[in-house]
């Protein structure tokens, strides 16, 4: 719902449908970014329950810098 408000507000004539996937689409064919840290940028679960329980880290530095990367890119 954020994102349809902020289109809103600034009169942009788009649906946030598809963000997502840009982004998915963006982080495998622009960067060298492993596919986990994409995947946990778009909060998706990083494989089975057992991989989850010893998988304990949340990337925060790794998927910072993606979405610095991603904020520049978009920018233009």
């Amino acid at each position: 719902m954020t994102h349809i408000l902020v289109l809103r507000r600034l009169e942009i004539p788009a649906v946030p449908h598809g963000f997502r996937g840009s982004f998915r689409d963006w982080v495998i064919e622009l960067t060298d970014a492993p596919w986990v840290v994409g995947e946990a940028a778009l909060a998706h679960n990083l494989g089975n329950p057992t991989q989850m329980a010893y998988a304990r880290s949340d990337l925060f530095d790794k998927r910072r810098d993606l979405m610095e990367a991603w904020g520049i890119f978009v920018a233009g």
